[in-house]
């Protein structure tokens, strides 16, 4: 296949899912244009590669970003049309050189992603492929992954007291995705019934889940619970599980204990907790489980259900490679999620997922809080065979975009398997 000869790179401020300012960027070649939207984290890690704000505050709160299309339209766009490039790890690390910072600050990763991703897409065309088989691992099946849908908000995308952030549903037992996805608009459908009966509110958080006034979990797992069964499906495997993201940073407090309602819990009650959660109600997953700088309470929850369900790592991990091998290292998780704009490039995603692969850890495509209607993760989650993707609730434009495409490409393509990666203990994808 020839070299791709870029002749231009544009950008254009647009509003994301929460009404703040991100980026679309446009690349083209003499005969065809693509684009792509960058979305933006509202739990974020401390090592998440920069996003560049302006910083004025007459404008958008500062959270303007003229400076990161400035970014495109200025270096980023000499560099890509400064010759032929002959893959896109070539272009991604001449843009990761030419920031030369450590976390992609001075251009702004949300400049450098754009970018990656709209060249992605070129990239796909020039070979006359689907984005996702283009994005298809070496050795590695494509296949469609399974919806986990967040219906229920907490920690920092919801104003209410419940700490844990997100409570979503997994249709394990659905054998399409088309099925998948009206498992969980069933179980939405439900779950609100359930709230108006309850007298809760049913405004939404963030992610398009409902945001009632709860304190505990486990109120929210027995709501869950009862919305699967009302909606007319199992638990657990053979119809829907559930996985959270307690979103654990967001609730420890200075002392190193974590607050959950009125009770301040050590990392090993915190843990116990778990068990007993993990025990009473059908979850398959835990992601940020504990706090990002816990490394020894992480080590506690792995070492105590990390060969019964699956405890993914995503702000001590934030899609780098290297930190991934390190915590598999120390015994710490077992699966990881993976945001592109976390890292910065589509390489280096690329690339934290074969650090997964290399390490036995399963992992988990995900959306940010702040989202556009921008699918390439759907097509990221069916290329590289994660066998598991969130995009929050079904419902919202932004998130059903995903889960949208993600019926487009099985109808499309009806000969691809649909189910999840093995977890810990099991010997085969469902």
């Amino acid at each position: 296949m020839t070299a791709l000869e870029i002749v231009d790179v544009d950008a254009r401020e647009i509003l994301d899912s929460r009404g703040r300012p991100t980026l679309r960027v446009t690349a083209a070649t003499a005969a065809h244009r693509t684009s792509a939207s960058v979305p933006s984290g509202a739990s974020t890690g401390r090592n998440e590669a920069h996003e560049l704000r302006d910083g004025d505050p007459d404008r958008y709160g500062g959270a303007g970003v003229r400076r990161a299309i400035g970014s495109v339209t200025g270096e980023l766009r000499d560099l890509v049309r400064s010759r032929a490039w002959p893959g896109l790890a070539e272009l991604d690390e001449a843009m990761v050189d030419l920031d030369a910072t450590a976390n992609r600050a001075r251009l702004g990763a949300n400049a450098i992603i754009g970018v990656s991703m709209a060249v992605s897409r070129l990239f796909a065309h020039h070979e006359n492929l689907p984005l996702w088989s283009w994005l298809r691992l070496p050795r590695r099946s494509a296949r469609l992954p399974v919806p986990h849908f967040n219906v229920l908000n907490g920690g920092a995308h919801a104003q209410t007291a419940l700490a844990f952030q997100e409570f979503m549903i997994a249709p394990l037992g659905a054998t399409s995705t088309a099925e998948a996805v009206r498992a969980g608009a069933d179980v939405y459908r439900s779950l609100r019934t359930l709230l108006v009966a309850a007298g809760h509110g049913v405004g939404l958080g963030d992610e398009g889940g409902f945001a009632p006034q709860l304190t505990q979990p486990e109120d929210a797992l027995k709501l869950l619970v009862q919305a699967i069964a009302a909606a007319g499906y199992p638990l657990g495997d053979t119809g829907v599980s559930i996985a959270l993201d307690p979103a654990a940073s967001q609730f420890r407090q200075d002392d190193g204990r974590y607050r959950i309602g009125d009770e301040r819990l050590s990392s090993a009650e915190l843990v116990e907790r778990y068990r007993e959660i993990v025990h009473a109600f059908p979850v398959r997953s835990i992601e940020d489980g504990m706090a990002e700088d816990d490394d020894p309470g992480w080590r506690e929850l792995t070492d105590r259900l990390g060969e019964r369900i699956q405890l993914v790592g995503d702000d001590n991990f934030v899609t780098d490679a290297g930190l991934i091998r390190r915590a598999a290292a120390r015994g710490i998780a077992n699966a990881a999620l993976i945001k592109p704009n976390q890292v910065g490039t589509v390489t280096e995603t690329l690339g934290a997922i074969q650090a997964c692969r290399d390490h036995g850890y399963t992992w988990m495509i995900s959306h940010r809080s702040g989202e556009t209607a921008d699918d390439f993760i759907a097509d990221l989650a069916v290329g590289t065979g994660a066998g598991q993707i969130k995009a929050g609730a079904p419902a919202r434009g932004e998130r059903v975009a995903k889960y949208n495409r993600l019926m487009d490409i099985e109808t499309d393509h009806p000969g691809l398997p649909y189910g999840v990666q093995p977890l810990p203990g099991e010997h085969s994808a469902r």
